[in-house]
């Protein structure tokens, strides 16, 4: 079982001063949290995508690019990166370049992502969500595995005999489909025997056990090898020094954050039990003391039948940056080495 932490790098409000802080102070912060989970033993570091006001990660390659050369060991990688809104040769040539800086340390994690303001700021059809990504996927993939492309689509320029470069340092480079809950695509990442990235934002996460039993069935019937299909997770949570410090510390900004999007989507604003149950032991959000967060994964992984691959998502519009460090060590340190053998 690997351990990393997700970031979508929020906008932040100090909670101890009321200090907002600004773009250039957060991303200064965030080079400083990827900085400490590399010098904890963190497996990976993964920068969301979003193109709204109230997050700052709308370029992930540039932030990506500075981790890369403030770091040694830890894996960096997307979280999502959102393939539908972009051109696969330009997310491979960025990522292949990445792969380079990094010495080889790059996994992308493609899907559709969560919001749709992607959709009308690159002037596509949210009408086309499954298809751009279908054919953008297949594209991407295409590249990933040959110098020489020819391929023709709906959605861009055909390319004939075309060569694209540069080639990352990984042969190949790790692409990961990020999955929410449509049976759909697990299935289509088993049939390409592509590792899964299971997106977990409510409910109990073993709900999602059928979904990952279909996408290994569905690679073993195309012929994948088991060790090919990896399943990773990517959830809330939190570590703190006792699991009540966790709560008290996390719970104003899950409430701000969970607030505004359920308002959005027309949703019952979300209340205190319902943040209790969800941070209880069968709930998606993983928070508490480190032998509590642990103990969890521990009974996740094996609900799912196995979990290579664990990314704590810890942003939070009221978190200070000094309790999220402190959250990020624990993980490394403490958190880790409990479940190493899982």
């Amino acid at each position: 079982m690997h351990l990393g932490v997700d970031s979508f790098v929020s906008e932040v409000t100090d909670p101890k001063t009321g200090h907002v802080v600004g773009p250039a102070e957060r991303m200064a912060h965030l080079l400083e949290e990827i900085a400490l989970a590399d010098r904890v033993g963190l497996y990976s570091f993964g920068i969301g995508e979003h193109h709204r006001s109230e997050y700052y990660d709308s370029a992930p390659q540039v932030i990506l690019a500075a981790a890369a050369a403030r770091t040694e060991r830890i894996r960096l990688g997307s979280a999502v990166k959102v393939l539908s809104a972009d051109d696969p040769v330009r997310v491979f040539q960025q990522f292949a370049t990445l792969d380079l800086i990094s010495g080889g340390r790059i996994d992308l994690v493609v899907g559709r992502g969560s919001f749709t303001e992607a959709f009308p700021l690159f002037g596509l059809e949210l009408a086309d969500y499954d298809a751009l990504f279908e054919e953008k996927l297949e594209l991407l993939l295409q590249l990933r595995d040959s110098v020489e492309v020819t391929w023709s689509g709906r959605f861009r320029p055909p390319l004939v005999h075309q060569t694209v470069f540069p080639r990352p340092v990984q042969d190949p480079l790790p692409i990961w489909v990020g999955v929410g809950g449509t049976p759909q695509s697990f299935v289509r990442a088993g049939l390409l025997g592509l590792p899964l990235m299971v997106a977990i934002i409510g409910g109990e996460p073993r709900q999602f056990a059928p979904l990952i039993d279909l996408y290994r069935r569905a690679g073993a019937h195309a012929g994948h090898a088991p060790e090919r299909l990896q399943v990773g997770l990517h959830v809330f949570g939190y570590v703190g020094e006792s699991t009540e410090a966790a709560a008290d510390t996390i719970y104003p900004g899950w409430h701000t954050m969970f607030t505004a999007v359920s308002r959005e989507r027309g949703f019952p604003a979300p209340s205190r039990p319902q943040f209790d149950a969800t941070a209880g032991p069968d709930g998606a959000f993983f928070m508490g003391d480190p032998q509590t967060v642990a103990d969890k994964i521990r009974r996740i992984a094996g609900q799912l039948g196995g979990v290579d691959r664990l990314s704590l998502q810890m942003t939070n519009p009221l978190l200070a940056h000094d309790d999220l460090l402190r959250g990020i060590e624990l993980l490394g340190t403490e958190v880790a080495p409990l479940v190493a053998d899982v």
